[in-house]
């Protein structure tokens, strides 16, 4: 199993993973260009999807922990697994968009600060360049959706 980490490092990321890494940009660019500009009547809808779509990717970011077979040899890998969708759930229920939205980003940023830390050991430093232009574009997306937030 090791060797498969340490070999998987060195493998270049292929076309399709780095196209379904910008794609999932999509939703953050969009949600926040239409709450930033777009009509009146999106506003809120926007809001709400975009705090969604963040929970989501969070919930996600954490899963790649609980599913790496190094997780399997280190309860910590585990218990960080759940973390982040313990984070992102209740910024579902905030009442103001301003504020999760900012937990989105504040979370977003806390799973790359520990994915910057563990991707190497996991065998996935590869993966680091492409997680950091992902994660850095849905921070700065969520940030400027919560500066023309309404509430």
């Amino acid at each position: 199993m090791q060797a498969m980490h340490s070999s998987s490092s060195n493998v270049p990321l292929s076309l399709l993973t780095r196209g379904l890494g910008v794609a999932g940009l999509l939703p953050f660019i969009t949600g926040a260009l239409v709450v930033a500009s777009g009509p009146p009547t999106w506003h809120d809808t926007a809001l709400r999807a975009l705090i969604a779509y963040g929970a989501v990717i969070v919930s996600f970011l954490g899963g790649i922990h609980w599913g790496s077979p190094t997780s399997a040899a280190h309860d910590g890998a585990r218990l960080w697994g759940v973390v982040p969708s313990l984070l992102a759930w209740p910024l579902l229920l905030l009442p103001s968009a301003r504020i999760a939205l900012i937990g989105v980003a504040a979370a977003l940023a806390l799973c790359w600060a520990v994915d910057r830390a563990r991707y190497r050991s996991m065998g996935l430093s590869a993966l680091l360049p492409l997680r950091t232009l992902l994660s850095s574009v849905a921070m700065l997306s969520c940030l400027v959706a919560a500066v023309f937030a309404r509430s």
